[in-house]
């Protein structure tokens, strides 16, 4: 079954039409895109826009929720060495902010810019053919899955892989043209203005990566397509809860800032970095079975007292995402001056 077919697509169909069908990607189902079912939005459910909509003011979540995109901003920006430049570490809110960005360009009243982007935020890792994430780039992977013969490759395997890859060397490239200009050089300072700004627009992607829903085809309760044997969810809001409102409600921002490591080293050359980036996806997507486990026999109820181990499991989650983020940032600044 294919996502137009699919009950959480149908739902989210719903949901869009209600909300005025911005963000999609959202927590409904930004992480999938399959061929079982897709995190992908479809342009062409006849939902009818509202001209009043703003994704700003919805009562659905984006993924990984504002709060929890900001809350990993804010703590790798605390774990930087002290060598990065100060500006960077000066830019600590503005970096924050940056990082559910990609959720505001969701908009189905511009389609051009919505389907430009929607695919970025997830990989469905059960879909990618053998050897296919070795592709130097993104159209060569896309040419192997259309090779393998998927319905719809964009929808039915996601980008965030390669978009990752591919953010991560233009802030290579950004410093390392902001170390070549000279203090005085007003173009400097320009240079600054697109360092945090590429650098915030990469930690949304890193973010959505430590999220196992962004990893598999059970983006939204358990595919009903393949065996269930374990008897998880099939709860077509568990994404929704999950990363939005259970965050919201027992997630403090000292213990993400807690539990996120500085980096230990910095990723200088290509064939490290993308081992890094694909190591990083393929530990959340081992975290999958445990969520919906943790799920099935704790639950993540939003409403009631906040388990242990469901609160130190999200924050587990958020923090590898930050984490992370504090290693590519310093990568790409120390890499710059090799």
């Amino acid at each position: 079954m294919n996502r137009e077919g699919h009950p959480a697509g149908l739902a989210l169909q719903s949901w869009r039409a209600t909300a005025g069908g911005v963000l999609a990607i959202v927590l409904i189902a930004i992480s999938t895109g399959a061929a079982p079912p897709s995190s992908a939005p479809d342009p062409d459910d006849g939902a009818a826009p509202s001209p009043e909509f703003n994704p700003l003011e919805v009562e659905g979540a984006p993924p990984w929720g504002f709060n929890a995109h900001e809350m990993g901003a804010r703590a790798a920006v605390d774990r930087l060495p002290e060598p990065m430049p100060a500006f960077f570490r000066n830019a600590r809110d503005q970096l924050a902010w940056l990082n559910p960005e990609p959720d505001r360009w969701r908009d189905r009243n511009n389609p051009e810019m919505d389907q430009a982007w929607a695919y970025d935020h997830y990989v469905d890792l059960e879909n990618v053919p053998e050897g296919a994430m070795n592709a130097p780039d993104r159209f060569t992977f896309l040419r192997y899955l259309n090779e393998a013969g998927l319905e719809r490759p964009e929808r039915d395997t996601g980008f965030l892989y390669y978009r990752t890859l591919e953010l991560h060397e233009r802030l290579v490239t950004a410093w390392r043209n902001w170390r070549a200009a000279d203090e005085g050089d007003p173009r400097r300072g320009w240079l600054e203005e697109r360092i945090v700004h590429d650098a915030g627009i990469l930690g949304h992607y890193v973010m959505d990566a430590s999220q196992p829903h962004h990893t598999t085809i059970h983006f939204n309760g358990w595919n009903g397509d393949t065996p269930n044997p374990e008897g998880y969810t099939t709860d077509r809001e568990f994404h929704g809860r999950f990363e939005r409102w259970f965050v919201d409600a027992h997630v403090d921002e000292s213990d993400i800032r807690q539990a996120t490591r500085m980096p230990s080293l910095a990723l200088v050359d290509l064939p490290t970095v993308r081992r890094a980036v694909r190591d990083h996806i393929d530990e959340s997507h081992d975290h999958v079975d445990e969520l919906y486990r943790l799920d099935r026999d704790i639950g993540f109820n939003p409403d009631a007292p906040g388990h242990p181990e469901a609160v130190a499991f999200t924050v587990e989650r958020i923090s590898s995402g930050s984490s992370m983020l504090a290693t590519l940032w310093w990568s790409a600044w120390v890499a710059s001056g090799t």
